[in-house]
C-alpha cells in the first residue's frame, strides 16, 4: 500500500514543477548576481528563448504566478489521482487505481477498506500406525495391533479477509480498525480401518466434512500517540490472533479477548498485554466454533520486545504467561464421537490447572550469523495429576535454538529442541513441559513428518503420541479440545537442514532431524509395555516452493517425508517405515 499511495504524491509534486514562470521578455528585472540563472539564456543560434523564474535570493527560484487560469482547490490528494488518469481495477491488486486494497479512500476523506482472499488447496497421500479395530475389522489378516496404514486427505481452505480502517497509514497507525475473518473448510479423508475417522467403527472409512469458522471478529481502537515518531498505545477487542513468542512454540491461536498493545522510543520497544478466553474447536478443520459455549480456559499474557538488543540486527523478547483451566465439569465430546476431555490416559478424570510460564525469546542476526532462540520455565500445580487421584506440582522447561548462516544461495541451517519429561508418573510431580497451543516453526515446520503428523498411542488412537502440527509428545487426544497434560515423555530433537534458492521462483529445503524421548517412564506406563528405548528415529523431508509471479499471489509446493524407525519407535509401533507425500496449491488476491 506504500509504493500505491507514493505515486499521488510524486504526481503532484510533477504538476507544482511544471507552473508557467517569467518569460524571456521579463529579464531585465533579473538581479544581477543571478549568475546561474544567466547562464540558463546562453542557447545555441535558432533555439527558443527558455523560460525562467525570478530570483528572490541566490540559489532560490520562487515560484511566480502570473496570466494563469483560475485554479480549483483540491481538497486531498486521492481527487488528484483520478485527475491525472489512474483508472479503477478492482482485480488488479499491483496496478492501478483499487479501491478494495485501500488505494484510496472507500467513502469519506480517511475511511479505508482492505480486502484479502486466499485458496488453500492441499492433497496428501500417508502411511502412518493405524490401529486395528479388532472386535469389527471385516479383514482377518488385521487381528493385531495395527493395520492397514495407508490413508488420503484432501483439504479446500477459503479465506477472506475484510478490513475497515480510518486514516492514513503509511506513518502512523489506524485511528479504528474493524476487522472480519471468516474461513470456510472442506476436508476430505480415506482410511482403511473402521473406527479411526469416527468413534462408531460400523461407520464407513471415507469422511466428509465443512465447516465454517471465525478467526477474526476485533475492534481496534488508537487511543493516543505518544511520540512525534508515532509510538503510540491502542486497544484490540474480540476474536483475534495472538502469539506468544517468534515461532509458535508456546501459545499461537485466535481466541477471544482484550489486548493493550503499543510502541515506543522510535517503535524499539513493544509491548503485549492481554487477557484472553480460549474458544471450542471444530475438530476435522481446527477452525473456532462460535456456536460452542466458551470453554474454562482462561490465558494472561505480557510480553515485551527491545528490537536492537544485545547487537543490532537482534531483537529480544520477555514473556510472562498464565494459563488457568477449569474445566472440571462434563465430558467433552467431539463432532467425530471421541472423548476429548478428560483424555483416555490415567485415571481419566477432568482437570483443574493454573500454570504460569516464564520465557526469553529472541530473533535476528549477529553479524552473519543468523539465531532464534526460546526458553520456558513452568511451574503451577494441576488437581488431580494424569496418573494419580491428588494434586501434583508442575515443574517444567522448554528450550529451542536454530542457528543458521547464508552463502550467496545457500542457508545452512543446525536446530535444537527439548521439552523436559516427567519421570515418575505417580508422583506428585508433573515435570514433562507442555504447551497451551503450539504451532512451531522450526525444524522443517509442517514439511517435517513429525510436526505434521499425529501418531496414536493408547485406546484406539484416542490418545495420540503428538499432535497435527506440534513438536511436543503431549499425549493427547488432540491439541485443539483437550487439556494440557503435564504427565509425558518429553523431547529432544537435533536437526540440519538446507534451503536453496535455486532461482528467484524455486526454493528447495531439506530437513533431517534425529529425535529421542526425554524419559520413558509416562509411556511404559500408558501402554503397560516393558522398557521402552529413549530413541525415536530419523526425521527426513524435502520440499520444492515454486512462485511463478515472485510473489505470495501464486505458491506451489511439494513436500515428502518419512521417519525411520528408531528402537523406542518399534516397540511402540513396529519396523515399518512412516511416510507422507503432499502437494499444496496457494492462491492469493
Amino acid at each position: 500500500m506504500f509504493a500505491m499511495a507514493s505515486r499521488p504524491v510524486l504526481a503532484a509534486a510533477l504538476l507544482v514543477l511544471a507552473t508557467p514562470v517569467i518569460s524571456h521578455a521579463e529579464l531585465p528585472g533579473l538581479r544581477a548576481d543571478c549568475a546561474e540563472y544567466q547562464e540558463r539564456l546562453r542557447r545555441r543560434p535558432g533555439e527558443a528563448p527558455r523560460e525562467l523564474r525570478r530570483c528572490d535570493e541566490p540559489g532560490v527560484i520562487p515560484a511566480v504566478w502570473r496570466d494563469l487560469p483560475d485554479f480549483t482547490a483540491i481538497p486531498d490528494r486521492w481527487r488528484i489521482v483520478n485527475a491525472i488518469g489512474y483508472r479503477e481495477r478492482l482485480f488488479d491488486p499491483y496496478n492501478g487505481n483499487n479501491v478494495l486494497k485501500g488505494d484510496r479512500p472507500a467513502f469519506g476523506k480517511d475511511w479505508f477498506v482492505a480486502l484479502n482472499f486466499i485458496s488453500d488447496t492441499t492433497a496428501e497421500g500417508r502411511s502412518l500406525p493405524t490401529p486395528a479395530a479388532i472386535s469389527t475389522t471385516p479383514d482377518p489378516d488385521t487381528l493385531g495391533i495395527f493395520g492397514d496404514p495407508d490413508q488420503v486427505a484432501i483439504t479446500q481452505t477459503f479465506i477472506l479477509e475484510t478490513v475497515l480502517y480510518k486514516g492514513e497509514t503509511i506513518f502512523k497507525p489506524p485511528d479504528y480498525e474493524f476487522r472480519f475473518l471468516p474461513v470456510f473448510s472442506l476436508t476430505h479423508v480415506e482410511v482403511d480401518q473402521p473406527g479411526i475417522l469416527r468413534a462408531d467403527s460400523t461407520l464407513n472409512t471415507i469422511r466428509d466434512d465443512d465447516f465454517l469458522g471465525i478467526q477474526g471478529l476485533f475492534v481496534d481502537k488508537h487511543l493516543r500517540n505518544v511520540s512525534e515518531r508515532y509510538d503510540f498505545d491502542s486497544i484490540r477487542i474480540g476474536i483475534q490472533p495472538i502469539t506468544a513468542d517468534f515461532r509458535g512454540f508456546l501459545f499461537q491461536d485466535s481466541p477471544v479477548g482484550i489486548r493493550l498493545f503499543g510502541t515506543r522510543d522510535n517503535n524499539r520497544w513493544q509491548y503485549n498485554i492481554g487477557a484472553f478466553r480460549r474458544l471450542e474447536k471444530n475438530t476435522n478443520s481446527g477452525l473456532n466454533d462460535i456456536s460452542a459455549d466458551l470453554r474454562e480456559d482462561d490465558v494472561f499474557l505480557i510480553n515485551l520486545y527491545r528490537q536492537d538488543f544485545p547487537v543490532l540486527g537482534f531483537t529480544s523478547q520477555i514473556a510472562l504467561l498464565h494459563n488457568r483451566n477449569r474445566e472440571t465439569g462434563a465430558a467433552f465430546i467431539d463432532t467425530n464421537g471421541f472423548v476429548d476431555r478428560p483424555a483416555a490416559l490415567g485415571i481419566q478424570k477432568t482437570r483443574e490447572y493454573d500454570v504460569s510460564y516464564l520465557g526469553f525469546n529472541g530473533d535476528g542476526h549477529f553479524g552473519r550469523w543468523n539465531l532464534t532462540a526460546s526458553a520456558y520455565y513452568a511451574f503451577g500445580e494441576e488437581t488431580p495429576a494424569s496418573f494419580i487421584d491428588q494434586p501434583s506440582d508442575i515443574r517444567a522447561a522448554f528450550a529451542a535454538v536454530e542457528v543458521s548462516r547464508d552463502f550467496d544461495w545457500l542457508r545452512l541451517r543446525g536446530s535444537l529442541v527439548y521439552g523436559s519429561g516427567d519421570d515418575e508418573p505417580h508422583d506428585d510431580r508433573s515435570n514433562g513441559f507442555d504447551a497451551i497451543f503450539e504451532n512451531p516453526l522450526i525444524a522443517g515446520a509442517d514439511t517435517s513428518f513429525w510436526i505434521r503428523q499425529s501418531l496414536p498411542l493408547v485406546g484406539g488412537g484416542r490418545v495420540t503420541l503428538s499432535s497435527p502440527n506440534g513438536l511436543l509428545n503431549s499425549l493427547r487426544p488432540n491439541k485443539f479440545n483437550s487439556q494440557s497434560n503435564f504427565s509425558n515423555p518429553g523431547l529432544l530433537l537435533l536437526g540440519a537442514g538446507v534451503d536453496m534458492e535455486v532461482t528467484p521462483k524455486l526454493r528447495a529445503s531439506i530437513n533431517i532431524n534425529q529425535l529421542w524421548f526425554d524419559d520413558t517412564a509416562v509411556l511404559e506406563v500408558a501402554r503397560n509395555q516393558g522398557p521402552v528405548e529413549r530413541t525415536i528415529g530419523q526425521d527426513l523431508s524435502f520440499s520444492l516452493t515454486y512462485r511463478p509471479l515472485t510473489s505470495q499471489n501464486i505458491v506451489l509446493r511439494l513436500a515428502g517425508s518419512a521417519l525411520l524407525p528408531g528402537d523406542g519407535y518399534r516397540q511402540l509401533f513396529g519396523s515399518d517405515t512412516a511416510y507422507s507425500v503432499l502437494a499444496n496449491v496457494l492462491l492469493a488476491y
